[in-house]
C-alpha cells in the first residue's frame, strides 16, 4: 500500500464534524461567493538581498536565515501604484475573456495613494479604458463603481469583503462581478531599520458567485486598536528651513554666504516671490509635506500585530459558535481544521514568528499543549501594572515565550505544513502592504500545485493585519476546480525573469534622481508624464506601451 504524504495526511485526516462543516459551508447558496481568479504584477527590476547587506555593511545571514530575505522587488521610473494595479487588472481581463462593461466595481486597498483627493482607482481606470475601449466602447468602464480604500496594509482585505458583500446581493437577472486591486510601493528611508523589507507590486482579484478558486464564507473576526505603530504623517516645513537648507548646501558647495542672510531673506521676502515658490502660494510660514517612508516601531508594530490577531481570531471563533458553523464541544479546533494558514507577511518569516501566541491560545487546554508546556516551563504571569517597566519586562519575557514555542517539534511540524508554502513568494518580492497576504495566497496555490497536493475542498485559515491597528480573521474552502486557476500564473517562473540592479541604480530611483527607465517599459502601462503648472499642477499621464 502506498504511504500518504504529509500533505495528504492532513488534507485528508480529521473528524467528521470538519467534513460535515465543509460540506455545509458549500450548501449555503448565499455564501457561494469567494475569489475566482487573482493575477500580480511586479517590477521587472529587483536588488539582490546578498548586494543590499554588503552595500549596509549588514549580516547577510541575519536578512536571509532570520527573516527569510532574499530581494526586493524595486520600481522603475514609469512604474507607480497605478501602472501596477493597471497591469494586474489587465492581467485577470484577458485571462478570463472578460467585457469590461460586465465589471461592475473596482476597489482598491492602498496606502501608496497617488493623490490627496482624486482616487487612485481613477488613473487605473483611465489606463484600461485607453486600452480596451477600441474593441468594447469608450464607456466600456464608465458604470464601473471605483473607489480607494486606505488602512494601511489591510486595505485590500477591507475592499475585498464589502465586494464579497456586494456580489453576494447578485440576483438572476444582476450577476454582479466585481475586481479588487491592490497596490503599493513599500519604501523606507536610506539607511532605516525598515530599508531591508522594502518590496512593490499590484494585483487583482476577480471576486464572483460559484467561485472556481476560494469560497469565503461571512464570517469575519475582528479586532480595531488605535495605535501608533506604523504611520505616515503630514509633515510640517517652514520657509525658514527650507531657504536655510539651501543656503547649507550652498555653502558646502563653496559658496560664500554673510551670517544673518536668511533672517533677512525671510523678513524681507515679498509676498509676491512667496507665491511664485507654488507650494508657498499663500504667504503661509509652513506647509505640509506628505512623504512615502513611514514613521514606525518595529517592536512595537510586532506586538500590535501579535495581539489583533490573537483578538480577532477569539472573535472569529465567537462568531462561528454562534452562527453553528463549530461546536468547540466536538470539533477540531480552527488552527488543526486550516489546511493551510494565510498571513500578512511584512517580510517573509513574519507568520513564522508571530502565529506561536494564536497557536498558544487555540491548544492551551488540549492533552496535545500538555506536551509542548512540559518542554517550556509555565508562561510568564499575567500583570495588572501601569508602570511601564515592569510592561517592558513582561512583553520582553513574553517574547522570549513565544520564540521558545515557536522552537518546539510541535510548532515547527504546524508551521511546515501549513505556513511555510505563503512565504516562499514573499521571500523573493518583499513587502507589498496590501498585497503581502494575497502574495502569500498565491504562493501557497502555486506551490501546492508544484508539488500535486490535493486541495479540494480544504479549508484556509487567513489572518489580515493594518498598522493602526485592525486584523481580520476569517476562512475559505478551496474549490475543486483550483487547479485550472493556479496553472495559468506562473508566479515563480516570471519571478526568475527579473533584471537584478547595482547599488548605485538602486538608491538613484529611491531618491528620484533616475532621468529614464532602467528597462524601456514594454507589454506594459506606463507613467509617461507629470504637469507641473497650471490648473493641471500634479496631474499624471499614462500611456500603453505595446510589446
Amino acid at each position: 500500500m502506498k504511504k500518504p504524504s504529509p500533505s495528504e495526511i492532513i488534507l485528508e485526516g480529521g473528524s467528521n464534524t470538519r467534513k460535515n462543516r465543509r460540506k455545509m459551508m458549500g450548501s449555503e447558496e448565499s455564501m457561494r461567493v469567494g475569489i475566482d481568479d487573482v493575477a500580480i504584477h511586479f517590477p521587472r527590476l529587483y536588488m539582490d538581498m546578498k548586494d543590499f547587506a554588503d552595500l549596509r555593511g549588514q549580516d547577510y545571514g541575519k536578512l536571509n536565515k532570520g527573516l527569510g530575505l532574499k530581494a526586493m522587488s524595486i520600481p522603475d521610473v514609469h512604474e507607480d501604484t497605478a501602472t501596477m494595479g493597471a497591469n494586474a487588472v489587465m492581467q485577470i481581463i484577458d485571462r478570463n475573456g472578460l467585457d469590461p462593461n460586465d465589471i461592475g466595481r473596482m476597489y482598491l486597498g492602498t496606502e501608496s495613494a497617488l493623490d490627496g483627493a482624486k482616487p487612485t482607482a481613477t488613473y487605473i481606470v483611465d489606463m484600461l479604458t485607453q486600452r480596451y475601449s477600441e474593441r468594447y466602447g469608450d464607456d466600456c468602464f464608465r458604470n464601473c463603481d471605483v473607489v480607494d480604500m486606505t488602512f494601511a496594509c489591510i486595505g485590500a482585505v477591507d475592499a475585498m469583503h464589502t465586494t464579497l458583500d456586494w456580489v453576494a446581493r447578485s440576483t438572476k437577472g444582476d450577476e454582479r462581478m466585481g475586481i479588487v486591486i491592490f497596490s503599493d510601493n513599500a519604501k523606507y528611508a536610506l539607511e532605516s531599520a525598515g530599508e531591508y523589507t522594502q518590496g512593490a507590486g499590484g494585483g487583482a482579484i476577480l471576486i464572483r458567485r460559484n467561485p472556481r478558486l476560494l469560497e469565503i464564507p461571512d464570517c469575519i473576526g475582528v479586532s480595531t486598536t488605535p495605535v501608533h505603530d506604523f504611520f505616515k504623517p503630514r509633515r510640517e516645513v517652514s520657509v525658514k528651513s527650507i531657504i536655510s537648507n539651501v543656503m547649507t548646501l550652498a555653502q558646502e558647495a563653496g559658496q560664500s554666504i554673510k551670517k544673518g542672510i536668511v533672517d533677512r531673506m525671510i523678513r524681507h521676502l515679498p509676498a509676491s516671490t512667496v507665491r511664485k515658490l507654488g507650494i508657498f502660494a499663500h504667504g503661509e510660514e509652513k506647509v505640509s509635506v506628505h512623504r512615502d517612508e513611514p514613521v514606525f516601531d518595529g517592536q512595537f508594530s510586532n506586538r500590535c500585530y501579535q495581539a489583533a490577531v490573537r483578538q480577532a481570531f477569539h472573535n472569529f471563533s465567537k462568531k462561528a459558535q454562534i452562527s453553528g458553523r463549530y461546536d468547540f464541544e466536538n470539533d477540531e479546533r480552527f488552527t488543526e481544521q486550516w489546511s493551510r494558514i494565510i498571513m500578512h507577511l511584512p517580510y517573509a518569516y513574519q507568520a513564522k514568528r508571530m502565529f506561536p501566541d494564536v497557536f498558544r491560545h487555540d491548544r492551551e487546554d488540549t492533552e496535545m499543549w500538555k506536551e509542548v508546556a512540559e518542554q517550556l516551563g509555565p508562561a510568564p504571569e499575567p500583570h495588572n501594572s501601569d508602570d511601564p517597566v515592569i510592561i517592558e519586562i513582561w512583553e520582553k519575557a513574553m517574547d522570549g515565550y513565544r520564540r521558545a514555542i515557536s522552537k518546539t517539534p510541535q510548532y515547527l511540524a504546524f508551521h511546515e505544513s501549513r505556513i511555510e508554502k505563503g512565504q516562499r513568494a514573499s521571500s523573493l518580492i518583499g513587502n507589498q502592504y496590501t498585497g503581502s497576504i494575497f502574495l502569500a495566497l498565491m504562493s501557497t496555490f502555486e506551490s501546492d500545485f508544484e508539488e500535486n497536493a490535493n486541495l479540494d475542498n480544504a479549508l484556509f485559515g487567513l489572518c489580515g493585519y493594518g498598522s493602526g491597528a485592525k486584523a481580520k480573521v476569517f476562512e475559505g474552502k478551496v474549490s475543486p476546480r483550483w487547479r485550472e486557476v493556479v496553472s495559468r500564473w506562473h508566479l515563480f517562473e516570471r519571478l526568475a525573469g527579473r533584471i537584478a540592479i547595482d547599488h548605485i541604480t538602486y538608491e538613484n530611483l529611491h531618491k528620484g534622481l533616475q532621468s529614464g527607465s532602467v528597462v524601456e517599459p514594454e507589454g506594459e502601462f506606463a507613467l509617461i508624464e507629470i504637469a507641473d503648472s497650471g490648473v493641471q499642477e500634479g496631474a499624471r499621464k499614462y500611456k500603453w506601451i505595446g510589446s
